[in-house]
């Protein structure tokens, strides 16, 4: 019982109090729980890009499986440096995506932790035995959001042909909006109610790689490789134009009306066009 109880503390994934309160026997049942294997649940296509850290394809693209070398030391979660089991992986996992549907909907402010165990078709207590409090989760959510939103502006190359790589980060943008609305909605929802939990991260990790990518264009339109514009304005204007096709999903189709069952073929088509004349020489 002694190792049960310095396991789970020095795992950080129970609060406090829970740990004084639980009874010895309950907390080794739940450990005990905890290495049973089971099969894990299909995930839908717009939620796995952000976590895909959990999870490795099993049979087909509808099976996926706990991907064995992920711990729970990772950005929003405390530290773990004895590993999880694949149940632990599995729960993480269905915690996160029930708390992205609830938080994506409602905003952090109207969620509670008791919405999210009910998506997640999980008690209260075992909930909070992955997650200390909905700000673990949220803040967990957003900075593995964060990841993957930076990565289709790291990848624009200073290398490659100017107008080519804004047009490919533009499709890239726009792609995101349609295959990952809810982590669009997370993010936006955050940035309006002042990003209290991802603020750091804006000056941390955005404002550098913005910056220099925003040299990266001056020094293409210097060149006269591009039209002269203002590059943190070029890329902001990015930013909204791909990302209200999410944000405003219902506006969009409200306005375009039923016959339109996709609006994104055509918004490419148009925002390519926008700024290729926008930009090019």
């Amino acid at each position: 019982d002694s190792e049960v109880f310095a396991r789970c503390r020095h795992l950080s994934l129970l609060p406090a109090n829970l740990l004084t309160n639980r009874s010895k026997d309950t907390l080794a049942e739940a450990c005990t729980q905890s290495r049973i294997s089971h099969p894990a649940p299909p995930l839908r296509p717009a939620y796995r890009p952000i976590f895909a850290h959990l999870w490795t394809k099993g049979e087909n693209c509808e099976t996926l499986k706990p991907n064995q070398n992920f711990s729970i030391g990772g950005p929003g979660l405390k530290d773990n440096v004895m590993g999880q089991t694949r149940i632990q992986r599995t729960k993480i996992a269905v915690i996160c995506e029930a708390a992205l549907d609830v938080f994506s909907t409602h905003g952090y402010r109207g969620t509670t932790v008791d919405q999210i165990a009910r998506a997640a078709e999980l008690s209260k207590p075992n909930l909070l035995y992955y997650f200390p409090s909905k700000e673990a989760i949220h803040t967990h959510l957003l900075n593995q959001l964060m990841d993957t939103w930076l990565d289709p502006l790291r990848e624009l190359d200073h290398t490659g042909d100017p107008l080519s790589e804004i047009l490919t980060y533009v499709r890239r943008k726009l792609a995101m909006s349609r295959d990952m609305p809810r982590e669009s909605r997370l993010f936006a929802n955050e940035i309006l109610q002042g990003a209290e939990r991802i603020g750091p991260a804006l000056s941390t990790e955005l404002k550098p790689l913005v910056d220099d990518k925003a040299r990266v264009i001056a020094e293409w339109m210097h060149a006269g490789r591009l039209r002269a514009s203002d590059p943190h304005h070029l890329l902001f204007s990015i930013w909204s134009l791909t990302q209200h096709y999410a944000d405003f999903d219902v506006q969009v189709r409200a306005v375009l009306g039923p016959e339109v069952d996709d609006p994104f073929p055509e918004a490419e088509a148009y925002l390519v066009t926008m700024f290729t004349r926008m930009l090019s020489v």
